[in-house]
C-alpha cells in the first residue's frame, strides 16, 4: 500500500514517476507467501490499484487497464521467476540473478506495458511518437522497480538462512552506504556539471564489499534521493538539451528527461548487482573451501591418530602375544635336546614346538594382514638368500614328512635387486608352507628366473592341486578350497590373502596353475629393479674357539701357548623366564652367562666386564633396552663395540629400525629357538655382524 500510495503521489505531484516499486514489492510477496496468502495479498493490490486510479479521477478506461496491467505484471514475472530460478530464489547467486532479469523481470516488464498500452492506443489513439515514448518510459519505470525491489525483499525474507555479518562489518557497511548517500545527494542537489559519474566508485564499492542484500537496498536508496532530486528540479538529469521532437511538444519537460534518468538507474542496477552476487558467490566458496579444508585436516588427523594407535595397539599384541611363547617354545626346545627323555616324551616336547611355531605363524598372519598396505622399504637384496630364510620355518615339516625342498636360482651370480626384505619374505613364506602342508609325497621347489625387466618366482609342489573353480576365491582373507568340517588341513585361510598383498606393494601380480591331482606352481612376477653386484667375498677370520695370551707372573711376557676362553654373553631381559630359557640355551652351547634385569643394570654389567655378545631385550623397567645400547656404545674401546643382538618381542618393522638406530648389530625376534640362538652367537663370535650404525646422539654429544 505504501509503495503503491508513493507512486501515485509522485504521478499526481510531479506528473511522472521514477521507478514504480508497487509491483516489485507484490511479486516478492507471492513468490514467498503460500497459494491462499498470495491470493489475498494480490486481490488487495487490484482493489488499492482501482481504488488510487478512482481518487485520481482516471477515466474507467484507464482505471481497468492500469489495474489489469500492473496485476498481470506481477503474476507472470512471479510466474517467470519460479520457473527459471527454482524453488530456493537466493538471488545471492549470480545466475540466478541474471535469469530473474533477462527472464522474468524484462519479459514480464516489456509484455505487459505492451498490452497496457495497446489496449489503450485502441480504446484512445495517439501519435506513434508519443505512444512509443509513454512505451519506453513506462516499461523501464517497471521493469527498475522489480529489479530494485523484488530482490532485495526476497534476500530480506531469506536472510535468516545466510551467515550474519559482524559488528566490525555492519559499521562497514552503515559507513559505505553513508558515503554513497553523501556523494549521491552532492551530484544530485546541484545542476550546474554533469557529475553521474562520482556515484559508481562508491556503489561500485559497496557492490565488492557488501553482500547482495545491502546492495540493493543502497540502489533503492540512491534511487529515491536521485529521483526526488530530479523530480524537484535538480541534478545533471536537467542539463540535458531536449531535441525537437514532433508529436512530443505536449509532453513535459520532466518527463522527456525521465529517460536518461532511468537509463542511469538501469546502468547502475545491471553493474552494481552483478558485481555483489559474484563477489558473495567467491566469498561463499572461499567459505566452503575454508571448511572443506578445515574438515580434510580434521580428518586427516583424525585418521593418523587412528593409524597411530593401531601401530600401537599391533606392536602390543605382537610383543604380549610373542613373550609368553617364547618360554613355551624354548623349553619345548630344551626338552627335546635332552638326552635323558624317551622317545615318547621327545616327541610330546617337538608337538609342543611345532604347535607354539603354529601359533606364531598365525598371529604373525593376523597381525600383518591387521597391519594393511604399508609401504615399502626397497634395499639391495640376494633373492636367493631370502628365499632360503623364507624357506628355513618350512624344512622340519618337511623333513618329518620327507619332502625335499630346493632352491633353484638361474639369477645372475652375486646379482642384487631393490626389493623390500620382509615384503618378499612373507610373499614366499605361505606359499612354501602351504606347498609343504598339501604335499604328501615328492617336494617343493622354488625358482627364481629373469624376467624381461623384472624377476620371476615360482614355488611348486607335487601335492594334491587346487581345483580351476576355486582359483578365484583363493587370495581372499580367510577363504579356503575345501572349508567343511571334515577338512584334512588346518589353517585361517589368510596365508595366499597376505602373498596377494605383499606382491601388490611390490608392484607385481601373482598368478596360479593348479589342476586337482597334479600339484600347484604359483608365479610372483615382480618388477624388482636390478643394482650393482655384490662383489666377492673373503672369508672371515674365524674367532671360534676365542683364545687369550698366558702371561708369566715372573716376567709380565706373554708365553707361547694360549687358552681357549669360554665366550661370555650378557643376556638382559626383565622376564625371569627368558632369562632362564636363553641361559639354559647357552649354556648349552659352552657359553659362560651373566643376566641383567634392565637396560641399567645392563650398562654396569657391560662397563665391568669385556663381553662377546649382549642379547638385549627392549621393553624393561627404569631403562629400556635402546638407551642401554645407547649407553654402551659411548663405553671406551673395546667395550663399547661389543656385539649386540636385539631379542625381543618387539618385531615389527618399525621395531626393528629402532633398535638399529639405537647402535645394535641385528635383531632377534621372540620366540628363540635354539638353531636360531646358536645362528647368532656364532656369527657374533666370527665377527659376521653387521656393523653397528652410528652411536646415538646422546652418546655422541
Amino acid at each position: 500500500m505504501a509503495a503503491l500510495a508513493i507512486g501515485y503521489w509522485t504521478l499526481a505531484r510531479f506528473g511522472t514517476a521514477t521507478v514504480w516499486l508497487a509491483n516489485g514489492v507484490v511479486v516478492a510477496a507471492l513468490l514467498q507467501l503460500k497459494r491462499r496468502p498470495a491470493l489475498m495479498v494480490l486481490i488487495a493490490a487490484l482493489v488499492l490499484d482501482m481504488l488510487f486510479n478512482i481518487l485520481r479521477g482516471s477515466p474507467w478506461t484507464s482505471l481497468v487497464v492500469n489495474a489489469a496491467t500492473n496485476t498481470g505484471m506481477a503474476m507472470g514475472a512471479a510466474v517467470l521467476t519460479r520457473r527459471v530460478c527454482g524453488a530456493a530464489l537466493d538471488l545471492r547467486r549470480p545466475g540466478r540473478l541474471a535469469r530473474f532479469a533477462l527472464l522474468a523481470a524484462v519479459p514480464a516488464s516489456a509484455v505487459s506495458v505492451l498490452l497496457g498500452m495497446g489496449a489503450l492506443a485502441l480504446i484512445a489513439p495517439q501519435p506513434w511518437t508519443s505512444w512509443a515514448f509513454h512505451l519506453r518510459n513506462y516499461i523501464a519505470i517497471e521493469m527498475l522497480g522489480l529489479l530494485l525491489v523484488t530482490p532485495v525483499l526476497l534476500l530480506l525474507a531469506r536472510r535468516h538462512r545466510f551467515p550474519s555479518s559482524g559488528p566490525a562489518q555492519r559499521k562497514v557497511s552503515f559507513a559505505l552506504v553513508g558515503l554513497m548517500l553523501a556523494v549521491t545527494t552532492l551530484v544530485f542537489w546541484q545542476g550546474d556539471a554533469p557529475l553521474l559519474f562520482l556515484i559508481f566508485p562508491p556503489m561500485v564499492l559497496i557492490g565488492l564489499r557488501l553482500s547482495p542484500t545491502w546492495t540493493a537496498g543502497s540502489l533503492i536508496a540512491l534511487a529515491v534521493v536521485s529521483g526526488a532530486a530530479s523530480l524537484l528540479g535538480h541534478g545533471p538529469v536537467h542539463l540535458y538539451r531536449l531535441p525537437e521532437v514532433a508529436g512530443l511538444e505536449g509532453v513535459p519537460p520532466m518527463v522527456r528527461r525521465l529517460g536518461i534518468f532511468n537509463l542511469f538507474l538501469l546502468a547502475m542496477v545491471v553493474t552494481i548487482l552483478p558485481i555483489s552476487t559474484v563477489m558473495t558467490e567467491r566469498r561463499r566458496l572461499e567459505a566452503r573451501l575454508r571448511a572443506r579444508t578445515t574438515a580434510a585436516q580434521e580428518a586427516r588427523r583424525v585418521a593418523e591418530n587412528a593409524a597411530a594407535a593401531r601401530s600401537r595397539f599391533l606392536a602390543m599384541m605382537s610383543h604380549e602375544m610373542r613373550t609368553p611363547l617364547n618360554g613355551v617354545a624354548g623349553f619345548a626346545d630344551l626338552l627335546a635336546g635332552r638326552s635323558d627323555l624317551d622317545r615318547e616324551a621327545v616327541r610330546q616336547a617337538r608337538q609342543i614346538r611345532e604347535s607354539s611355531d603354529g601359533l606364531l605363524m598365525l598371529v604373525e598372519d593376523i597381525l600383518d594382514f591387521a597391519r594393511g598396505d604399508d609401504a615399502v622399504s626397497p634395499e639391495p637384496l640376494d633373492l636367493a638368500a631370502v628365499a632360503r630364510e623364507a624357506m628355513t620355518p618350512s624344512r622340519a615339516a618337511a623333513d618329518a614328512l620327507g619332502l625335499t625342498l630346493t632352491i633353484d636360482d638361474r639369477l645372475p651370480l652375486r646379482s642384487r635387486f631393490n626389493c623390500d626384505r620382509r615384503a618378499l619374505r612373507q610373499a614366499l613364506h605361505p606359499l612354501i608352507a602351504n606347498a609343504v602342508k598339501f604335499t604328501s609325497e615328492g617336494g617343493v621347489s622354488l625358482r627364481l628366473d629373469r624376467a624381461g625387466d623384472g624377476v620371476v618366482i615360482r614355488v611348486s609342489d607335487t601335492g594334491c592341486g587346487i581345483a580351476p573353480d576355486h582359483h578365484a576365491e583363493l587370495f581372499e582373507a580367510f577363504s579356503q578350497a575345501d572349508a567343511s568340517t571334515s577338512r584334512l588341513h588346518e589353517g585361517a585361510g589368510l596365508g595366499l590373502a597376505l602373498v596377494a598383498r605383499h606382491v601388490r606393494r611390490l608392484g607385481g601380480r601373482v598368478e596360479v596353475d593348479s589342476r586337482p591331482g597334479e600339484g600347484s606352481t604359483f608365479t610372483l612376477h615382480l618388477p624388482l629393479t636390478r643394482v650393482p653386484d655384490a662383489a666377492a667375498e673373503s672369508p672371515a677370520p674365524a674367532r671360534v674357539p676365542v683364545e687369550e695370551p698366558v702371561v708369566d707372573a715372573a716376567t709380565g711376557e706373554a708365553a707361547e701357548a694360549a687358552v681357549v676362553r669360554i665366550p661370555r654373553v650378557l643376556v638382559v631381559d626383565d622376564h625371569p623366564v627368558n632369562r632362564e630359557v636363553a641361559r639354559i640355551m647357552l649354556q648349552a652351547f659352552g657359553c659362560e652367562v651373566r643376566e641383567a634385569c634392565d637396560g641399567h643394570e645392563a650398562v654396569q654389567a657391560a662397563a665391568a666386564h669385556l663381553h662377546d655378545l649382549v642379547l638385549m631385550d627392549v621393553r624393561m623397567p627404569r631403562m629400556d633396552g635402546l638407551e642401554a645400547t645407547r649407553r654402551i656404545r659411548a663405553l671406551p674401546d673395546a667395550w663399547g663395540h661389543v656385539p649386540i643382538v636385539a631379542m625381543t618381542a618387539d618385531a615389527m618393522p618399525e621395531d626393528v629400525a629402532r633398535c638399529l638406530a639405537a647402535g645394535m648389530n641385528a635383531h632377534l625376534a621372540k620366540p628363540v629357538s635354539q638353531a636360531a640362538l646358536f645362528a647368532i652367537v656364532s656369527r657374533a663370535l666370527a665377527g659376521d655382524l653387521p656393523k653397528p650404525a652410528a652411536r646415538a646422539e646422546a652418546a655422541a654429544a
